[in-house]
């Protein structure tokens, strides 16, 4: 080990690369770390205080060590590539583990962490999501939940989903297996993992792990985007759960009054089957690679709008979705979900739905925008036609 280039930083103090510790205490030095091997690499020394004053270590350094190269190899979710030495001060032995690397995202007993100024923190959404795109980490429905386990399924509601779909068989003597065999579980690190979908289509609490806190749908009104919020809601929960506190949050805005002679009529601002379509396939089919973004329901005066993080998937355009047909499902378990729980009807036929219930409505075309670049795409429903050019 390189202990001027040690003694270097030690006198520079603790920073966004650096960090000292009085001796091994691994819910400390673990959560470093760790945080230093999802960001940009750094040095833990151990036997330094908090103001640079080099005091030893505690313990006999050689089983320091030792603890160390072991909680390098096993003690975060993958094998930590590091440096570690000691070195003999005259006030006592100085250890350091320099060049602290991962190669995939790590966690920390079953959390993330990440470096920021001197600390070692939980990464916040954006954060998070930088920390994915950096090592090239694809959350897909299949990918397994880190940090949940199998106590956080709803065993009721994975009965209900088998009930639905007409294959109610006799039990598996574990149900484990039958979890397994449904993709609603999966092995990792060593124990079985909720599956994203499994957490999503039957997780008692989905937004409750760090990878699944902006999987839900957002709501609010306002007159417009530059305006302040006037009501806000949340539509969380499993994805039929989301849509349906979603359709509750609209309702929450009244109801429009029209009049024909003497009779009054109250009708909702946006008729439930297109809105419900729209928010189905937006938390069914949004890219969940994107954390830190929830679906978006939005009120304005004079439209509606449902924002779903991603683009189209699988190559679809705006034509084929007008168009209908072939359906074409980024998370092909989620959609088969909402099929059996009957959020969703008719794959492929959502659009063509959404605009002849708009059209019998109030003669509004809704409209879809796929943007690529900004990586959403947003359905558009006015709460009135639209004039005519040359109308007022």
């Amino acid at each position: 080990m390189e202990w001027p280039d040690i003694s270097s930083r030690i006198k520079v103090g603790d920073d966004l690369r650096t960090e000292f510790r009085r001796d091994l205490d691994l819910a400390t030095v673990g959560k470093a770390i760790c945080a230093f091997a999802n960001t940009d690499g750094g040095t833990v020394i151990l036997g330094v205080e908090d103001s640079g004053k080099i005091v030893g270590v505690d313990d006999n350094p050689e089983a320091v060590h030792e603890r160390l190269t072991g909680f390098l190899q096993s003690g975060c979710s993958a094998p930590v590539a590091a440096h570690c030495g000691r070195h003999r001060h005259s006030n006592g032995w100085g250890i350091a583990v320099r060049r602290v690397r991962g190669f995939d995202p790590l966690r920390f007993r079953g959390r993330f962490y990440v470096r920021r100024a001197r600390g070692s923190v939980e990464p916040s959404p954006h954060e998070l999501q930088e920390l994915f795109n950096v090592f090239g980490f694809v959350f897909s429905e299949g990918q397994t939940i880190p940090a949940a386990s199998v106590e956080d399924i709803d065993i009721h509601a994975f009965r209900s989903f088998l009930s639905g779909r007409g294959t109610e068989k006799e039990p598996q003597p574990r149900v484990e297996d039958d979890l397994r065999n449904a993709h609603v579980l999966r092995e990792a690190d060593g124990a079985l993992r909720p599956t994203l979908y499994g957490l999503m289509a039957f997780g008692r609490d989905p937004q409750a792990q760090p990878h699944t806190g902006s999987f839900w749908i957002q709501c609010t009104a306002c007159r417009d985007r530059a305006s302040e919020v006037i009501l806000a809601g949340e539509g969380k929960g499993r994805l039929d759960e989301q849509v349906r506190r979603a359709l509750g949050w609209i309702r929450s805005l009244g109801w429009t009054e029209t009049c024909a002679g003497v009779l009054r009529e109250d009708r909702p601002l946006i008729p439930e089957p297109a809105l419900r379509e729209a928010l189905v396939n937006a938390v069914v089919h949004r890219d969940y690679a994107i954390v830190g973004s929830p679906v978006m329901l939005e009120a304005f005066r004079d439209r509606a709008t449902v924002t779903s993080p991603g683009a189209l998937p699988n190559r679809m355009t705006v034509e084929s979705v007008r168009f209908g047909g072939l359906p074409r499902s980024r998370n092909e378990w989620m959609a088969n979900a909402m099929v059996v729980a009957r959020p969703m009807e008719g794959r492929g036929l959502g659009w063509l739905r959404m605009r002849r219930t708009m059209q019998e409505f109030n003669g509004a075309e809704p409209e879809l925008v796929n943007d690529e670049g900004g990586k959403f795409v947003r359905v558009t429903f006015r709460l009135k036609p639209r004039p005519a050019e040359g109308e007022t």
